[in-house]
This record gives structure tokens, C-alpha cells and sequence, in this order.
């Protein structure tokens, strides 16, 4: 038996689809046609949602993953040119960190519950951010994961340089932030990126199994635990969080940004010059 439910998701948001049972919540990021990319209205649904899970205490365990072929692509380039286009053609990369992005992150990492990230498809940039933010993360084997920021000219955000190197060390955190290529589902496993990577055709029944014991299991424990690793690690992430958020408005300014940005909607490789 699995935990998802055959019924029709919570239609109330437009970004993300909400299925619930007795005791656990499945989020599921539902723009397929742009390989589920962070959009200002997914931000909305998305925060809304997880604070709903964590303000029900029937909800035990929750699952964050994505419909169609990704996990989530990272920010939507396109959906922040129209932003920029209302504010003089200036990307304000700073304001949503702090009004969009990291409210989800502290509202993953401080929920009193687990939180399963089951990484269906790719997962880059701010995408390998939320996914990260998960207390437990597995990942189908056709999943790859890549810090996409150095590629249009900017720094690992939301949450990423605080959760890389804590899973895996400051050598292949450096490695992923200054190179930005993909790193396999199997190979995040074997390095600890990441918890698992499992066959595509077994994926979805494994992942919901998981959160399934997780929502019969004892979840002030799980709370505890929780609360214990994010004091370890994570004690000083509201500053953390703002020290992105102030480089990612710096950075905002550069030629190589705005080069990196042009390049991506283009389609073409970009030219940085280091201004």
C-alpha cells in the first residue's frame, strides 16, 4: 500500500499539486512544462503548503517531489526578465531570496516533522536547494544534480552553500560550485550527497514507502533528531541565508551576469570577462 491517494490533488493552488492521507502529505511542484522552475507564484503555493503541513498535527511526514521529467530546473529565467522588465530592467535577485526562496528553506529545515525529498528528474541551481533542504533525500537514477549558478555568473543561493559541504565537504562542494557540472543520481549517493538513488521503474513505489514509515513512526523523535542536527549544522543559517542573498544582489549588477542570462535565453555558450 502506498500513501498517496488515488484522489484528485488539493486544487486550490495553481503551482503545486497537494495530496493527502491520514497521516502524510505529498508535494508535488507542478510546472512539467518548464521542468518545474521557481516561479513567483510556486513560491507562493509552495510556502503556503508547507506551512500548512506543519501546522496540522494529524500530518506526520511530508514528500516534496516533482511532476512530469524534473524535480525542479532551478529559477525561472524567464519569469524573472518579466519581473525585471516592471522594475527598470533590474533583476532584484536579494529581495527574492529574502521574500520568496528562503522562507521555503527555513520552513523545510524548522518544520518539526521529516521531510522526504524524492528527487524525480534533474534538480539544479535553487532546484538542488529545495531538494537539499530535505531531511531525507533519494533521487530516481536518471536524476542528476548541478550547482547551474556559476553559469550565468552568480553564487550558490538558498540554502546551497550551507548544504553542500555539509554532506559532502568543502573539496566537492568547490568542485560543484566552481565548475557547475552535473553530478549523477548513483554518483550523489556514493559521495552522500544525497541518501539513495534507485532504478526509475522502482522509484515512485520506494519513495512513498519511505515516507509511509515515516508517517508511523515516532515523529517527536524525528523532531528531536531534527532539531539536534540543525543545531550541529545549521545554528547560524539565518545569517548564512542573508550572506547569499546580499552576494546574489551584488552579483546582479555584473556584466557577467547579465552576459550569463542573455546567454541561457539565447541558447548559446556565454562570453565572461570577470566585470
Amino acid at each position: 500500500m502506498t500513501v498517496v491517494s488515488d484522489e484528485q490533488p488539493d486544487l486550490g493552488y495553481g503551482t503545486v499539486n497537494v495530496y493527502r492521507t491520514a497521516r502524510a502529505v505529498k508535494i508535488e511542484l507542478n510546472r512539467p512544462e518548464r521542468m518545474n522552475a521557481w516561479s513567483s507564484a510556486m513560491s507562493a503555493d509552495l510556502l503556503s503548503a508547507l506551512r500548512a503541513a506543519a501546522a496540522d498535527d494529524d500530518v506526520r511526514a511530508v514528500m516534496l517531489t516533482g511532476a512530469g521529467r524534473a524535480f525542479c530546473s532551478g529559477a525561472d529565467l524567464k519569469d524573472a526578465m518579466a519581473q525585471a522588465a516592471a522594475n527598470h530592467g533590474r533583476l532584484d535577485n536579494k529581495a527574492t531570496l529574502v521574500e520568496a526562496y528562503n522562507p521555503i528553506v527555513r520552513a523545510i529545515r524548522e518544520m518539526a516533522k521529516p521531510v522526504l525529498s524524492a528527487v524525480n528528474g534533474p534538480a539544479a541551481g535553487a532546484g538542488l536547494s529545495l531538494a537539499l533542504a530535505g531531511d531525507l533525500v533519494v533521487a530516481a537514477e536518471s536524476a542528476y544534480f548541478t550547482l547551474a549558478f556559476v553559469n550565468i555568473g552568480l553564487v550558490p543561493d538558498a540554502g546551497a552553500s550551507m548544504f553542500v559541504p555539509s554532506r559532502i565537504g568543502f573539496a566537492r562542494a568547490a568542485e560543484m560550485a566552481l565548475l557547475g557540472e552535473p553530478v549523477t543520481a548513483t554518483r550523489a549517493a556514493d559521495i552522500g550527497l544525497i541518501n539513495a538513488a534507485w532504478p526509475d521503474a522502482e522509484f515512485a513505489a520506494r519513495a512513498d514507502a519511505l515516507l509511509e514509515r515515516l508517517s508511523n513512526g515516532p515523529t517527536r523523535s524525528y523532531a528531536g533528531s531534527k532539531r539536534e542536527l540543525n543545531h550541529w549544522l545549521y545554528t547560524r543559517m539565518p545569517e548564512h541565508l542573508a550572506l547569499e542573498a546580499e552576494l546574489q544582489g551584488e552579483l546582479a549588477d555584473s556584466k557577467d551576469f547579465r552576459e550569463g542570462v542573455t546567454a541561457f535565453l539565447e541558447k548559446r555558450k556565454p562570453t565572461f570577462t570577470g566585470e
